[in-house]
């Protein structure tokens, strides 16, 4: 990768750009039944981007990308189930 090294507090929109497009491919193909609304959504990812465990768009607890956990309905983050 040329260029800076990503940011390791960065989400995914904010720095890899061909994975971002797959990752925000997938969230649009996701059913609106499964999805969040946007404002849970920012949410969630404001809680990701504050976490220590957020690295180049990932969780290192888990390895999903936070972009996509966010977005589903269903899921969780695996720190603190309560938050979600």
């Amino acid at each position: 990768m040329e260029g800076k090294p990503p940011c390791r507090k960065c989400l995914l929109n904010e720095s890899m750009d061909i994975i971002y497009k797959t990752v925000k491919d997938y969230i649009e193909s996701i059913p609106p039944e499964q999805k969040v609304v946007p404002a849970e959504y920012d949410r969630r990812l404001g809680i990701c981007q504050e976490c220590m465990h957020l690295v180049n768009g990932m969780c290192e607890l888990c390895g999903c990308y936070v972009e996509i956990r966010a977005a589903k309905a269903m899921l969780h983050c695996v720190k603190s189930k309560e938050i979600w």
